[in-house]
C-alpha cells in the first residue's frame, strides 16, 4: 500500500512538474514574440511615437503622468488645461497612472512609452497560450502563438506608446479568464488559489474603467456557477473567487478615491456603487461557500445565490438607480449628434453595416462568429469542458458587447483567436494522423479563417466603392483637404509650441495632442466628462464668423488651430456649411484673426485672436 501510494504521489508531483517546465517555455515563446514585436517597431524607427495616429487616450494619459509626478495630488484627477476655466475631472484611475510613472522614473518617458505596451503583449500572449495548451494540448501551441500574436497585432492596443488602459483590461481579462479555467481542471492543485487570481483580476478590471464591466460580471458568473454546480474543488474556487474579489475591489477603492468622496456617486468611475456591490456580492458569496447548510444541496445553494441576487440588486435599484441608466445619459444632446455619433469605436454593428463598412464588419466579428459557432457545436455534441465553457461565456459576452459597441471587439477577437488555436491543433492532428488531400485542405482552411487581418482585407475589397457620388457631392476645399495630413504626427504641432502658453480652440481630437505637444490648454477634447468646453468649442465652430468672435473673446481664446485634413474638421464644415470652421477651411480668414508666421499652408495652420 505505501508503495502504491509512492507511486501516486511521484505521479502528481511528475505532472505537476511538467506543467511547470511547459509554462517556462510558454513564457520563453511569448518573450521572444514580444521582441520580434520590439524590433519591427525598431526598425521602422517606432512610428506610433512620432505619429499617434489619433490615439487621443494614450496622449492624455501621459500628459496625466506628467501632471502626477510633477506634483498633482494622486486622489486629483482634475486635467486642469482641457475645457473651461478649472478644467474637469477625468473618470480614468490612477492604478494605470502608477505603473507608467514608475517606469517613467526608472527608465525615461521614451523607454517607458515602449516598455510598458509590449510588457502588457508578452503577459497576454502568455495568458492566451497557455489557455489554449489547457483546452488543446500540444498540438495548439503552435496556432496559439501564430494566431495569439496576429489578434494581438489586430486589436492595436499594443503599439509603443499605447498606454491607454483597454490593454490592460485586456491582460486582466485573460488573466481572469484563465484563472478560472485552471481552477476547474480536474485535478486542479488550489482552485481557491486560482479563484483568488480570478477575482483580483476581476475587481482590477472593474476599477481601471467601467468598460470593462461585462468582464468582471461574467467573471462573478462563472464563479457563482461553480458554487452552484457543488463539489469541493469549484466552491473552494467560488470562495476564493469572492473574497479576492470583494477584497481587490475595496482595497482598489480605498487606495484611489479621496475619503470625502467615499459616499459620491459617479456611475463611470470606480465609486460608492461599484464599491459597494463588489464588496457586497463577492462577500456575500464567499460566506455562501462558508455555511455548512448553504453547500448541501443544489436547492439551497440556488436558494442562497437567489437571496443574494435578490440583495445586490435592490441595493442597486434603490440606492444607486441612476447607474442603471445609459451611461450617456448626461451628454450633451448636441454633443451627442455631432460628437459621440462619429466616434468609431462607440458605434454599435448596426451602425457600421448601414456605413457599409465591411473591412471593419469582417475584420471584428467573422473570427468571433466562428469561434462561437465551434463552442456551440461542442455544446449541442455533449463535448464542451468546463474549461472551454469559461472561454464560451467570456467570449459570449464580447460579442455581445462589441454588437453594442464596436471596442468589444478588442476582447471578443482575442478570447476567439484561444478557441480557433484548439480547433487548428485538431485539424493539425488529424492531418498528420490521416495525410489525405481533404484533411489537408480542411488544416489549410483552419488557419486561414482564423486570422483577422484577411478577414478584414477580404472585407475591405468587397467594400462597395462610390467614387463617381463622392466627385459629384464634394467641393474643392474638401478634395484638396482630403490630401493634407490629420495632424496626428507630433512634429505638426511645433510651431503651436513655440508660442507664449494659451488657450486654443481646434477640434476635439487634437485636444490631447495639443496638451502633449505645447504648454498650451484647450477647450475641447473627446470626453465625456467635458461637457461644458466641448460644446462650449461647437458653438465658436458651427456659428458664423462674427458670433464666433464674440464667443472666442468671451472665453479668453488666444489661438485658433485648423486641420484641413482632419476627418473631424471636414465633418464639422460639412454639418455647419455657413459655419466659421468652414469659413477658415474655405480660406476666408476673418478680421479678428491673424495668420501666425509659417503656418498658413502647413498641416497645422494656427491663427492668432487679436484682442
Amino acid at each position: 500500500m505505501a508503495k502504491a501510494d509512492f507511486n501516486l504521489s511521484s505521479v502528481s508531483s511528475s505532472f505537476r512538474a511538467g506543467r511547470r517546465s511547459a509554462a517556462v517555455t510558454h513564457a520563453g515563446i511569448a518573450i521572444a514574440v514580444t521582441l520580434a514585436f520590439l524590433a519591427f517597431h525598431a526598425v521602422r524607427a517606432f512610428p506610433s511615437l512620432a505619429d499617434s495616429n489619433g490615439d487621443n487616450d494614450s496622449l492624455l494619459r501621459l500628459v496625466q503622468v506628467r501632471d502626477l509626478l510633477a506634483g498633482q495630488s494622486w486622489f486629483d484627477l482634475t486635467q486642469y488645461r482641457m475645457g473651461l476655466d478649472g478644467g474637469f475631472v477625468m473618470h480614468w484611475s490612477r492604478l494605470i497612472d502608477l505603473p507608467i510613472a514608475g517606469l517613467v522614473l526608472l527608465v525615461g518617458e521614451q523607454a517607458a512609452l515602449v516598455i510598458w505596451p509590449l510588457l502588457l503583449l508578452a503577459l497576454s500572449l502568455f495568458l492566451m497560450i497557455r489557455a489554449a495548451d489547457l483546452i488543446g494540448g500540444a498540438p495548439a501551441v503552435l496556432p496559439a502563438v501564430v494566431t495569439g500574436a496576429l489578434a494581438l497585432h489586430f486589436v492595436n492596443v499594443f503599439l509603443p506608446g499605447a498606454l491607454d488602459h483597454h490593454n490592460a483590461q485586456l491582460a486582466l481579462a485573460l488573466g481572469a479568464a484563465y484563472a478560472l479555467m485552471v481552477g476547474l481542471r480536474d485535478g486542479a492543485a488550489s482552485p481557491g488559489g486560482a479563484g483568488g487570481v480570478a477575482g483580483v483580476c476581476a475587481a482590477l478590471m472593474l476599477a481601471i474603467g467601467m468598460e470593462a464591466a461585462p468582464y468582471a460580471a461574467v467573471a462573478c458568473a462563472v464563479a457563482a456557477g461553480c458554487y452552484l454546480a457543488g463539489g469541493d474543488a469549484p466552491i473552494r474556487l467560488a470562495r476564493g473567487f469572492g473574497l479576492a474579489f470583494a477584497g481587490a475591489a475595496a482595497a482598489s477603492f480605498v487606495a484611489t478615491v479621496p475619503s470625502q468622496d467615499w459616499l459620491a456617486v459617479t456611475c463611470d468611475a470606480l465609486s460608492l456603487p461599484q464599491g459597494a456591490l463588489a464588496v457586497l456580492g463577492g462577500g456575500g458569496l464567499a460566506l455562501a461557500t462558508l455555511v455548512p447548510v448553504l453547500r448541501q444541496t443544489v436547492w439551497t445553494r440556488l436558494g442562497a445565490l437567489a437571496a443574494l441576487g435578490v440583495i445586490v440588486a435592490l441595493v442597486a435599484i434603490s440606492a444607486f438607480p441612476q447607474c442603471l441608466a445609459d451611461p450617456y445619459a448626461d451628454l450633451d444632446p448636441v454633443l451627442r449628434q455631432y460628437w459621440l455619433s462619429s466616434v468609431t469605436e462607440a458605434q454599435p454593428l448596426g451602425a457600421l453595416v448601414r456605413a457599409g463598412e465591411l473591412g471593419t464588419i469582417a475584420g471584428y466579428y467573422a473570427t468571433p462568429v466562428i469561434a462561437l459557432t465551434i463552442l456551440a457545436l461542442q455544446a449541442v455534441r455533449g463535448r464542451l469542458t468546463r474549461e472551454t465553457a469559461v472561454l464560451f461565456a467570456f467570449l459570449a459576452v464580447a460579442v455581445a458587447v462589441s454588437c453594442w459597441q464596436v471596442r468589444g471587439g478588442v476582447f471578443s477577437v482575442t478570447l476567439a483567436a484561444i478557441v480557433l488555436a484548439a480547433w487548428i491543433g485538431r485539424a493539425r492532428t488529424l492531418a498528420l494522423a490521416r495525410p489525405t488531400v481533404a484533411a489537408q485542405l480542411v488544416m489549410a482552411a483552419s488557419w486561414i479563417v482564423s486570422i483577422s487581418l484577411l478577414w478584414q482585407l477580404a472585407g475591405v475589397v468587397l467594400e462597395p466603392g462610390d467614387a463617381t457620388a463622392a466627385t459629384e457631392t464634394e467641393t474643392e476645399t474638401e478634395m484638396a483637404a482630403a490630401a493634407d495630413a490629420t495632424c496626428y504626427a507630433l512634429a505638426d504641432h511645433a510651431a503651436l509650441a513655440q508660442l507664449p502658453a494659451g488657450t486654443v480652440l481646434t477640434i476635439s481630437n487634437l485636444g490631447s495632442t495639443v496638451l502633449h505637444e505645447t504648454a498650451h490648454r484647450v477647450l475641447n477634447g473627446p470626453y465625456h466628462r467635458n461637457n461644458a468646453g466641448n460644446r462650449a468649442a461647437l458653438d465658436i465652430l458651427m456659428v458664423d464668423p462674427d458670433a464666433a468672435a464674440t464667443a472666442a473673446r468671451g472665453l479668453g481664446i488666444d489661438y485658433v488651430a485648423l486641420c484641413p485634413g482632419n476627418a473631424e474638421t471636414q465633418a464639422l464644415a460639412r454639418w455647419a456649411p455657413d459655419g466659421f470652421l468652414k469659413a477658415l477651411l474655405d480660406g476666408a480668414t476673418p478680421d479678428w484673426l491673424a495668420v501666425v508666421e509659417g503656418t498658413g499652408t502647413a498641416p497645422l495652420r494656427i491663427f492668432q485672436v487679436r484682442r
